[in-house]
């Protein structure tokens, strides 16, 4: 089955619709032919990151006076989708892009992060945004790495772990403890640290998934940053920076919903074709009926990711929504996949494409927020923080 056309949407005019094709070309012919071989040798492929880079594929919503193109959170999420397609590890390159694109652009000083920003744009810099810590997990404003003030610069101690990109970023959106541990978030500031500095090592998972990419620590021992590499205020960049999560969940969702639906695209045109009992596998309704039932939900899905990139885009409050998608798009990614795996019978459980994407979409559920996170933050914001007590 070929994958399907455009169709009218609300959210996405006639530019959008072509910037979709236009991805999904460069996504079809250069992007999926390598999905399984970077699986394998858990290599990023950084000529693939550049092309992107010329082609304007990567953060487009960074403003034009910084370099990008001003083109909005939805031209984001449709890139997004149509990378993640062919490969949702390398479509990791886009959300760290995107995700410390707005943090650099938004929180520092334009001295020190537009060069950082051009590089970014153009695929020649990777970057990797170290938030979590052994002892923090979930509880993300319980930070222990230390970062204490000498003069002109900061000097930073300590270790960040389960960090995307750790072993290839070329450098990483840091949170350190600047305050007391029991200011908690109040006593977090950011600040951008290149990779090739000294006093840092780093360390690679053999991870179940989105092996291209990768996850590993970081350790820093004295490490020297200029204080004007600080991302916000002192003290306050926990609570500023991450502020642009919320956008983030919601390209997250997109990414694995449209593993799921090219997932579902491959299952409908194999039960069609494969016959079983003399009649093709999709009049089985325990079959077609399952596949249906996915589709109607990455559907539904799909569409509230993109209103919360058009609720941004619009400067509109959009912090549930985001957590929505981010705990949603996941699950449903995952149980729709292992759905369609299970379709394809013993040929799905092969090692292959689809159970590959299995393990790509998974962890998402781990990483950038467990779902009871989310839940929890749809909870504060519509019940308010006094009442869910966190």
């Amino acid at each position: 089955m070929s994958a399907p056309e455009f169709p009218p949407n609300p959210y996405l005019d006639e530019t959008l619709q072509a910037l979709a094709e236009q991805t999904r070309r460069f996504a079809t012919e250069r992007v999926a032919p390598g999905f399984i071989e970077r699986d394998q040798t858990r290599v990023l492929d950084r000529e693939l990151m550049r092309e992107m880079g010329r082609m304007g594929l990567i953060a487009p919503e960074i403003p034009e006076n910084l370099g990008g193109q001003g083109a909005g959170c939805l031209a984001a999420g449709v890139i997004h989708e149509e990378i993640a397609r062919a490969d949702l590890s390398l479509s990791y390159i886009n959300l760290l892009a995107s995700l410390n694109g707005q943090i650099l652009s938004e929180h520092g000083d334009p001295a020190v992060t537009r060069p950082w920003l051009d590089k970014l744009l153009q695929g020649e810099a990777l970057f990797a945004i170290a938030l979590t810590e052994p002892r923090g997990g979930s509880d993300a404003a319980n930070l222990r790495l230390r970062m204490e003030r000498v003069g002109d610069h900061y000097v930073i101690n300590g270790e960040k772990t389960s960090i995307s990109a750790a072993d290839q970023a070329d450098a990483a959106v840091v949170f350190a403890r600047t305050g007391p541990v029991e200011a908690g978030a109040k006593g977090v500031s950011a600040v951008l640290v290149p990779m090739d500095l000294p006093g840092i090592t780093r360390s690679r998972f053999d991870c179940h998934g989105q092996r291209a990419i990768g996850r590993g620590s970081i350790f820093f021992e004295n490490v020297r940053v200029p204080v004007s590499h600080r991302l916000g205020d002192e003290g306050k960049g926990f609570i500023q920076v991450m502020q642009g999560f919320d956008f983030s969940r919601a390209l997250i969702g997109l990414q694995v919903l449209a593993v799921a639906q090219v997932a579902l695209e491959e299952a409908w045109d194999y039960v069609a074709q494969r016959e079983a009992f003399g009649k093709p596998l999709a009049s089985f309704q325990g079959v077609s009926h399952t596949l249906a039932d996915f589709d109607t939900q990455v559907y539904a899905a799909r569409l509230m990711c993109l209103q919360t990139l058009w609720l941004k885009d619009h400067h509109l409050p959009h912090t549930a929504e985001a957590a929505m998608c981010k705990w949603r798009g996941p699950k449903l990614a995952y149980d729709a996949i292992h759905a369609c795996l299970l379709m394809f019978g013993h040929g799905g459980y092969d090692r292959g494409v689809m159970e590959q994407r299995l393990r790509d979409v998974l962890g998402f559920q781990i990483g950038d927020g467990t779902s009871q996170i989310m839940k929890s933050i749809i909870a504060r914001d519509r019940a308010g923080r006094a009442a869910v007590g966190i």
